[in-house]
Parts: structure tokens; C-alpha cells; sequence
């Protein structure tokens, strides 16, 4: 189908170009009489340039026009060959971009469930802080260790690459 239009684009371009040339061709051409010519003769060389003008004047608004009209048609055309091949998609980047949006939904999860596992590991850290001391007292040993080296997962992404990245609590 698309190259049923492509051919169709380039016909009208091609007949927009003749079109054009025949117009640049068209040009007025006055053809005055002689200086020594009679009253009449200049009378009706001015006669026959004024219905010349006219005709040719008539001719350029009826190429102008069908100019005109060919480019809308060809606006047209290649707005559907747009059309037709935005539609005939490559499956495999239909695939990439179903994938995607798959993978965007988990980071999107991932990341919300970092930011909860962050407030629990934060509040797990205040508990232990407060608790430790007397813990110590009581069993000789810390309460809970390793604070220092707790990280969560987190998705970024540039717009191209996607990374995971680990955030210290």
C-alpha cells in the first residue's frame, strides 16, 4: 500500500514541477509597435496585448490553482503514508516498548516499597538506639548491629538506561 501512495506522491510531484515550469514559461512578453507605426496600427497592437494579457492572465490563475490543489493532494498523501507506517509498527518494538512499561510498573513498586522498608529500618534504628544501652547493661552485648551497612534497592533511570542502585538507610 505505501508504495501505491509513495508512486502517487511522486507523480504529483512531478506534475507540480511541469506545472511550475509551464507557469515560469508563461511570462508576459509585451510586443509593442514600432515607433513609427500609425494611429491604428499602435491601437491594435495595444488591442492584441491587452486580450493576449488576458488569456495568459487567465492561464497562469488556472495553473496557480491546480498547482494548488496538487499540493493539498499531496499534503494528503504523505499524511497517510505517515499514517500507514506509524500502524505497521515493527513487533519487536511493540515488544520493547510492552516490556517497559512492564519493568516501569515493578521500579515504580520497588521504589515504593524502599521507601517504606527505609521508615521501618529507620524506626528499627531508634528502637535499638534507645534500647541498646540497657541491653548492654543487662546481657553484655548490643541489642542489634550493622546499621551502618543497611541499604535498600532503588530504581533510577536517565530516560534510555535503567540502573538499580543501593541506598544506605
Amino acid at each position: 500500500m505505501t508504495y501505491d501512495l509513495q508512486e502517487q506522491i511522486l507523480s504529483l510531484q512531478r506534475t507540480i514541477q511541469r506545472l511550475e515550469k509551464e507557469r515560469r514559461d508563461l511570462a508576459v512578453q509585451p510586443l509593442l509597435p514600432p515607433e513609427d507605426a500609425s494611429p491604428d496600427a499602435i491601437v491594435e497592437a495595444y488591442r492584441r496585448q491587452a486580450r493576449a494579457s488576458a488569456e495568459q492572465a487567465a492561464e497562469l490563475k488556472g495553473i496557480d490553482d491546480a498547482i494548488s490543489a496538487l499540493q493539498l493532494q499531496l499534503r494528503q498523501k504523505r499524511a497517510l503514508v505517515g499514517h500507514y507506517r506509524e500502524q505497521q509498527r515493527d513487533p519487536l518494538q511493540e515488544e520493547i516498548e510492552q516490556a517497559k512499561a512492564k519493568a516501569e510498573h515493578y521500579a515504580e513498586r520497588i521504589n515504593e516499597l524502599s521507601g517504606e522498608l527505609m521508615g521501618e529500618v529507620r524506626a528499627l534504628k531508634e528502637i535499638a538506639d534507645q534500647l541498646s544501652p540497657l541491653y548492654w547493661q543487662y546481657e553484655g552485648k548490643p541489642f542489634i548491629t550493622g546499621f551502618k551497612r543497611v541499604t535498600v534497592p532503588h530504581v533510577r533511570s536517565d530516560g534510555a538506561v535503567w540502573n538499580v542502585v543501593n541506598r544506605v538507610v
